[in-house]
C-alpha cells in the first residue's frame, strides 16, 4: 500500500495534472502501474481517511486548540516507531513544521500503514503527505521538502 501512496504523491504532488480524477480512472492507471487490486483500495481509503481527519468530530485530540502538547508513546507506539522516529517527530514539532494536531494525524496514518514497524524514510514521507492535504501547511510542506531533499548541513537529524 505504501509503494501505491508513494506512486500517487509523486505523480501528482508536482503535477499539472487534474487530481481530481474519478476513482475508476485512477483505480485502471494504479492496475496498468502493476498494482495490486486489493492494495489499491487500501491506499485510496488511506488518502479518504486523511482527508476526513480534518473535519472530524470522532478524533477529539485533533479539534484541541492547544499550542502544543507533550506526546507520550503508547508501548505498541515504541514497537513500531523506533527511537529514531519519535525524535525525528519531535524535532520537526520543535522547529514548527509540524505542530501537536498534525503529529497526530501522522501518527494515525503511520498506523494505518499496516507496517509493523515504520522506517525514518517512510515516517517523512507520511508527514509531507499529511502537511500537503492540510490547508494552511504550505510553508510546513516547504520546510519539510528541505529536511528531506537539502544537502547535508542544514538542521541537524
Amino acid at each position: 500500500m505504501f509503494d501505491i501512496l508513494m506512486y500517487l504523491f509523486e505523480n501528482y504532488i508536482h503535477s499539472e495534472a487534474d487530481i481530481f480524477v474519478e476513482q475508476n480512472e485512477l483505480t485502471d492507471e494504479l492496475l496498468r502501474a502493476g498494482f495490486n487490486q486489493e492494495e489499491i483500495y487500501k491506499a485510496l481509503d488511506w488518502l479518504e481517511q486523511l482527508a476526513d481527519l480534518q473535519h472530524s468530530d470522532e478524533i477529539p485530540y485533533l479539534n484541541s486548540k492547544a499550542d502544543s502538547a507533550i506526546r507520550i508513546y503508547t508501548e505498541q507506539e515504541c514497537q513500531m516507531l523506533d527511537v529514531e522516529c519519535r525524535g525525528f517527530l519531535m524535532f520537526v514539532e520543535q522547529v514548527g513544521v509540524i505542530d501537536s494536531i498534525t503529529r497526530e494525524m501522522v501518527i494515525d496514518r503511520l498506523f494505518a500503514l499496516e507496517k509493523p514497524i515504520i522506517g525514518l524514510e517512510d515516517l517523512k514521507w507520511v508527514i509531507l503527505m499529511v502537511l500537503f492535504n492540510v490547508p494552511g501547511k504550505e510553508q510546513a510542506y516547504a520546510q519539510m521538502e528541505d529536511l528531506i531533499f537539502d544537502e547535508p548541513g542544514g538542521y541537524l537529524h
